[in-house]
């Protein structure tokens, strides 16, 4: 029942993802002569400069990469990615998008969102719709490259080409086009619901546990450690539990409040979650 469960959700995410991409390139990108990055990117600039079928030439430019991706990711992966980017040509073939807007800024912002939070969704079934997350994932294993920065190299070329060839003002709106679309992609599949982790070491952790618990309503996860270990007394140590627990971004001014009322010199240090699922943080909100 799960799998048939998740299954459906896939299913809903691609269709939704293939109808937000087709909108952001028939009624926003191809009608202006717009670019964004990635093999779309590529696939929009040989058609700039062949006229030739877009549905056709995205297709086209992805297979190779699908059956790289089948290699480095799976065969799953590789089928279900193949179905959307086909399923993106159709709806470029035979869905009539109306031209929304001509004015640049517009088409930057609204195109790269709509094309960032199509690709997004189809990630977040587990595929893809531009193949060159796989050539980047293929290239930094065999090189002492980071995945951003092999992304960022390749549109690197695919921009200065289209200054030369569309011109030096819609090569930079197209760049504005493509880190909307990246920043929104990210948002979709990371989750936009933020998190923040929180890691609290101090003298008094039992006081600042049972405050955590009873007064802000917290999980907590504890680790046994040692703290202490100053250049003036490297010797002297101290057994103690250090806290780790996730709040809402609204929530770190009263905890670190909380923690400073308590032991001022307590070391506490944050750090992001994109997204949390499963114990009892959703469960807490819900009551609110």
């Amino acid at each position: 029942m799960m799998k048939f469960k998740h299954t459906i959700q896939d299913i809903l995410y691609c269709a939704a993802g293939i109808g937000f991409s087709g909108f952001a390139l028939k009624s926003f990108l191809v009608p202006n002569h717009f670019l964004d990055g990635g093999l779309t990117g590529i696939s929009l600039l040989i058609h700039e400069f062949t006229h030739y079928n877009l549905a056709i030439i995205i297709i086209l430019t992805n297979i190779p990469f699908i059956v790289l991706g089948a290699y480095q990711i799976g065969v799953k992966f590789a089928i279900k990615t193949l179905c959307c980017v086909i399923g993106l040509g159709v709806i470029l073939n035979f869905v009539n998008y109306p031209l929304v807007t001509h004015d640049k800024l517009l088409i930057s912002i609204f195109g790269g969102f709509f094309m960032g939070l199509g690709i997004g969704l189809v990630m977040r079934a587990g595929c893809a719709l531009d193949g060159i997350e796989v050539l980047a994932i293929y290239t930094w294993k065999r090189s002492s490259f980071t995945v951003s920065e092999i992304i960022l190299g390749m549109n690197i070329v695919i921009f200065l080409v289209a200054a030369l060839d569309l011109g030096l003002e819609t090569a930079l709106y197209s760049m504005l086009t493509y880190f909307t679309a990246s920043k929104t992609m990210a948002y979709v599949v990371e989750g936009f619901e933020e998190y923040t982790g929180v890691t609290i070491i101090s003298g008094n952790s039992e006081e600042i546990k049972r405050k955590l618990v009873m007064d802000m309503n917290k999980a907590l996860t504890i680790y046994k450690g040692e703290r202490g270990f100053m250049k003036a007394s490297y010797d002297i140590s101290h057994d103690c539990d250090i806290i780790y627990t996730v709040i809402t971004r609204l929530e770190v001014r009263n905890l670190k409040n909380l923690v400073e009322s308590i032991d001022p010199k307590a070391f506490v240090f944050t750090q992001s979650i994109k997204e949390a699922t499963g114990g009892i943080l959703k469960q807490h909100h819900k009551h609110h």
